[in-house]
């Protein structure tokens, strides 16, 4: 009953640790989308196992559960928060980074292209706004 938690649990925790290992020697993978897809694959049947555990037990299904068994899940438990607590920070600081560097392209852009616009008020007043530079990402780097 508990082996299918158990393994997806185990699953998405050696899973988590190969994407955060992967990503502090490399900021970019090409599987990256794979990876995350596996990711979710994983987390919808570990939601899966618990939803379907107290539907089938619905008062708790943790009391049919022997103690060795507890001591996997427990151990499983506390991997997966280990390793989804790194994951989250890596994948952050990916985030942030790739935030700095499209506006520090975008700050470029706009600098080099020149793009201002000044436009005359009615009393006349001049009134300037910046107008974001057009930049196009290559997703297939």
């Amino acid at each position: 009953m508990t082996a299918q938690l158990i393994d997806a649990m185990v699953s998405l925790a050696t899973l988590m640790e190969e994407e955060s290992e992967k990503l502090t020697r490399s900021p970019y993978l090409p599987e990256l989308g794979e990876i995350a897809g596996a990711k979710l694959r994983l987390a919808g049947r570990l939601e899966a196992e618990v939803a379907r555990m107290k539907r089938e037990n619905p008062d708790d299904w943790l009391d049919g559960v022997d103690q060795e068994t507890r001591d996997q899940l427990a151990d499983a438990s506390r991997n997966l928060r280990d390793a989804s607590a790194v994951n989250a920070e890596i994948l952050s600081r990916q985030i942030e980074l790739s935030a700095d560097m499209m506006a520090a392209i975008a700050a470029e852009a706009q600098r080099l292209t020149g793009n201002r616009s000044i436009s005359y008020g009615a009393c006349g007043g001049i009134a300037g706004t910046d107008i974001s530079a057009p930049i196009s990402i290559n997703t297939r780097l």
